[in-house]
């Protein structure tokens, strides 16, 4: 199933295939992912709101009409999820401060010791509280969706519903106020990576979710 695009596979879940939505969940999760925790929400939050993102694109796929790539359109419903959650009363004054212990991004470098990765893990939670957390969110989120999910300028613009003109002008500017901080000493794409170990929970939990609520809508016809 791998050789077919998103929006063929959309279409077969449309028509009832459940269990292939699973390719659509492992397929976006490393950019869900990253673009939950650019926003500034926590390892766990950022689970919690990719679950209802998966939820939420699976109840709407029928809306989906390919004006953009499924990758485009279901980044887009992460960021109203992540932005309905960083309004909350209770989340407003929240800053994520600290990563996961399990959550470490992988080093491709094969050569770094085990108390060099504890090192590294520490100086990457000082960049990000540091750096990244402390840059605008309107700029956080354009590098966010160009360098690290690799969309290009007219998926970034669609995405956050602004021009290609101020993704291209945001963008410039992001790189400038990390680049002293982050570029130093780690690749962007080192910054947030979805660990492996995840995914096969992250599938479980969206169709298990998926499953409930067909059942309870053919109770509720019953």
């Amino acid at each position: 199933m791998n050789q077919y695009s998103d929006t063929e596979i959309a279409g077969k879940v449309l028509d009832g295939e459940l269990a292939l939505y699973e390719i659509l969940i492992r397929r976006n999760n490393p950019f869900l992912y990253k673009i939950g925790r650019s926003y500034g929400c926590s390892h766990e939050d950022t689970q919690d709101l990719m679950q209802d993102t998966f939820i939420d694109a699976y109840l709407n796929l029928s809306k989906f009409e390919n004006r953009s790539s499924f990758k485009t359109w279901i980044i887009r419903i992460m960021i109203n999820n992540c932005y309905k959650k960083r309004n909350k009363s209770s989340y407003k004054n929240e800053v994520s401060t600290q990563i996961n212990e399990k959550a470490i991004p992988m080093f491709s470098d094969n050569s770094h010791t085990d108390t060099n990765k504890v090192i590294m893990a520490k100086e990457l939670d000082f960049v990000i509280e540091n750096a990244l957390v402390q840059i605008p969110l309107e700029y956080r989120m354009v590098f966010s969706l160009r360098k690290i999910a690799e969309l290009n300028v007219a998926e970034t613009a669609q995405s956050l519903s602004i021009s290609e003109n101020n993704v291209k002008v945001r963008f410039n500017r992001a790189k400038i106020m990390l680049r002293k901080q982050i570029e130093r000493s780690y690749t962007e794409a080192d910054l947030y990576e979805f660990n492996l170990i995840y995914c096969d929970a992250m599938v479980l939990n969206v169709i298990n979710r998926i499953k409930k609520i067909q059942n309870a809508d053919k109770r509720n016809r019953k």
